[in-house]
């Protein structure tokens, strides 16, 4: 064994050592992958039927949003109805309202005025 035989063996040696020390960190990588993957795997197992029970509560909210869009629409209809009627009354009612109101208010103006004539000439 020469001189050149002895530093390739400690050049080697060295080399295995280094890779003896770079090999567990790689070991210990590979174990929080192997969790990390683990843990995605959970999470996505929880996540599923979240998703599923989202879905149709959504669903069930835009069932909901329909019916409330009918009975909005007959509550339109019914407040039409209802200003019609209002409408119709007043005109059939409140034309005849309106000349009794002033038909008393002239009676009542004549006999407070004949009143007062009365009053005047004594």
């Amino acid at each position: 064994m020469n001189v050149g035989d002895i530093a390739a063996l400690i050049a080697a040696l060295v080399f295995a050592v280094l890779v003896g020390l770079l090999a567990v960190p790689l070991i210990k990588l590979g174990g929080v992958f192997d969790e990390a993957r683990a843990a995605i795997k959970e999470v996505s197992a929880g996540v599923i039927p979240v998703l599923e029970e989202t879905t149709e509560t959504i669903s069930e909210a835009n069932r909901q949003l329909q019916r409330i869009d009918v009975i909005t629409g007959d509550v339109a209809e019914v407040t039409g109805n209802v200003s019609s009627l209002v409408s119709l009354v007043a005109a059939s009612i409140g034309g005849p309202l309106i000349r009794i109101a002033g038909f008393t208010a002239a009676v009542r103006a004549a006999i407070v005025g004949g009143r007062f004539a009365a009053k005047a000439t004594k």
